[in-house]
């Protein structure tokens, strides 16, 4: 996109994407929706500064995980929603899909937020060290050790569990 898209053009082009992004930082659709809304209400009323940036769809996944970041409230729903926004191929078995999808997303609400968002953002977004560091504002280095201690929690979790 270039720097002549309008604000409506640019919510079009990237609402599903930032919807899906917010699901997974949140584990939650209406959560992720009130996220999204938020963040695009904000950006709305700075698009005279944002429409002239060379990716103002960065941008707005930049607002979108800062926002995460930043919510004050305490998200009380943390169920997983059953409706997934992501079109599945119909030979799967949208069962185990939906297992899967559940297991992953509890595993995720049990870091804090600064490492699920490295995860999101890494593996979810396929962003790169680098990227990740500028859209948190941390260093590298942070992003990192962010990583490592997620997915060092995650292997812990796992292997309570298997203990269980």
């Amino acid at each position: 996109m270039d720097g002549t898209v309008t604000y409506d053009e640019l919510v079009r082009a990237t609402e599903r994407r930032l919807i899906r992004l917010g699901l997974m930082l949140t584990g939650n659709l209406h959560s992720a929706e009130d996220l999204v809304q938020t963040v695009l209400a904000r950006a709305h009323r700075r698009w005279d500064r944002i429409s002239g940036l060379d990716h103002p769809e960065a941008y707005l996944r930049t607002m979108v995980v800062n926002e995460f970041l930043s919510w004050r409230r305490i998200l009380k729903n943390r169920e997983v929603p059953l409706a997934d926004p992501v079109d599945r191929p119909s030979d799967e078995d949208i069962g185990s899909r939906q297992a899967m999808k559940d297991a992953t997303w509890q595993l995720l609400t049990t870091l804090p937020r600064q490492q699920r968002a490295v995860l999101v953002l890494r593996y979810y977004e396929d962003l790169s060290d680098d990227e990740i560091a500028t859209i948190l504002g941390v260093a590298t280095g942070t992003v990192r050790s962010n990583a490592s201690r997620a997915l060092a929690n995650l292997r812990d979790h796992l292997s309570t569990e298997e203990e269980d």
